[in-house]
């Protein structure tokens, strides 16, 4: 992706990491997905007062966004400040991403735990754990995507955090 690509951010920080990644990499596309209205007004005013014109908001639920045309299978890489269990956020962001891209995940230190618990959720989208890169602060768990997720994930509003996969 140097030369350019398209990353959304699943909107659980406010804007991180997709705000200061896409300060970083203008090349990049992001999308910046935030359903709670007066978050994504937030993120639409500080996209304009930092002039970013690589960033778009989407203002929608992942669960809506990953079943529909527009943000399916469309991403190169999801990111996410995940702050959920990891089985929640990756049914989050699994189906933005395209055949061949990556989820990256920010987690803490018990990010191996939490990779553990979800090994059967990430059978079940159609994804596989390509590392782990340590942080001053926690851990980025890389997912990589080697082929669809079906169909019927993610699953309606509120039901991947219900009854996590």
């Amino acid at each position: 992706m140097r030369g350019g690509g398209r990353v959304v951010d699943g909107g659980w920080g406010g804007g991180l990491p997709g705000l200061p990644l896409a300060i970083c990499m203008p090349k990049l596309s992001f999308t910046l997905m935030e359903a709670t209205g007066k978050k994504a007004d937030f993120l639409r005013l500080a996209v304009k007062e930092l002039g970013l014109k690589n960033v778009t908001v989407a203002e929608t639920r992942a669960e809506t966004a990953g079943q529909s045309e527009a943000h399916r299978e469309v991403y190169d890489v999801a990111v996410a400040r995940a702050v959920g269990p990891m089985t929640v956020i990756a049914e989050l962001t699994v189906p933005l991403v395209k055949i061949g891209g990556r989820v990256l995940l920010i987690k803490g230190q018990k990010a191996a735990e939490e990779l553990a618990a979800a090994k059967r959720g990430m059978h079940m989208l159609h994804v596989s754990h390509s590392g782990t890169v340590d942080t001053p602060t926690g851990k980025i768990v890389v997912l990589e995507k080697p082929r669809k997720t079906p169909g019927k994930y993610p699953r309606r509003d509120g039901e991947p955090k219900r009854d996590p996969l």
